[in-house]
């Protein structure tokens, strides 16, 4: 048998990953506010959420990491990583929503997105988000993102 139809994927025989792994597809949604001299215990309690993270310019993550180049607030709803995509993104929204104008204010002077995460160790997955997912980057006058990785 030739060596490459071992293995599911030609991203399997290159990496040496054994032809029994089993796949795996992981997601994420992130509420991020970013900026200079942020309120960040004003954001977390007009929002009623406790931020998953948050930082000030100027801390860093450890030792020898660079310094932050700004403060940040972060929010990811408590959903499973196996969940699919658009139970995280649901599950936000509905955390959130009822602070659309108060989201939408806070862009003037910071930067409010949605981090999504795709993560798979699967080179040919996919994935599918229904149209009433995207109802938060319409309110929230944001774009569409989405950061696939390939482990």
């Amino acid at each position: 048998m030739d060596e490459a139809k071992r293995f599911r994927t030609l991203r399997d025989f290159t990496v040496g990953h054994e032809p029994d792994e089993e796949n795996y597809l992981h997601c994420s949604a992130s509420l991020r506010i970013f900026g200079a001299s942020l309120n960040l215990k004003e954001i977390t309690s007009t929002l009623g959420l406790e931020p998953t993270s948050s930082h000030r310019a100027g801390e860093r993550k450890g030792p020898k990491s660079p310094p932050y180049r700004h403060d940040m607030w972060s929010y990811s709803p408590r959903v499973a990583e196996t969940e699919p995509l658009e139970k995280h993104i649901d599950a936000l929204w509905s955390d959130i929503k009822s602070h659309r104008d108060y989201l939408k204010q806070l862009k003037r002077h910071a930067t409010v997105d949605v981090f999504l995460g795709y993560r798979s160790n699967c080179d040919h997955a996919g994935v599918e988000v229904p149209h009433t997912c995207l109802e938060m980057f319409t309110e929230l006058e944001i774009p569409f993102g989405l950061s696939i990785i390939i482990a």
